[in-house]
């Protein structure tokens, strides 16, 4: 059973940046693409970036490209999220999601994805 749980969550105001960490146990990690997803309220759960098993190939959605970065770590078995200029319409809760699929490409939308975290809030205040 794999669990997934991510941190670095918080209150944070425009402009400012935060570090989302997501900390893999007891399954498959270091072969499997991971994702962050967002659910804002209200919205459905939107896909927000994607990296590939061995930290290739990697995915932005439109509205956070060249201001977060996913990155992982297979011999920590952690991913991460880095987020600056934050925008108060990135509040929302962040998932941590492993894919069933190794590459990035095959792992873009919610369906591909077996294991997922509880989340962390991310609340950027205008």
């Amino acid at each position: 059973q794999v669990q997934l749980v991510e941190s670095g969550g918080g209150l944070v105001q425009a402009g400012g940046s935060l570090r989302l960490s997501c900390a893999a146990s007891g399954g498959t990690f270091s072969n499997r693409a991971m994702g962050w997803f967002r659910q804002a309220p209200g919205k459905e759960r939107e896909i927000v970036a994607v990296i590939s098993y061995e930290g290739g190939v990697s995915y932005y959605t439109d509205s956070v490209k060249g201001r977060f970065t996913i990155s992982r770590d297979n011999g920590k078995q952690m991913v991460y999220l880095q987020m600056n200029s934050l925008k108060p319409e990135d509040t929302a809760v962040y998932y941590c999601a492993r894919s069933q699929y190794a590459p990035g490409s095959r792992s873009r939308t919610a369906t591909a994805y077996d294991y997922w975290g509880q989340g962390t809030q991310v609340t950027v205040s205008s």
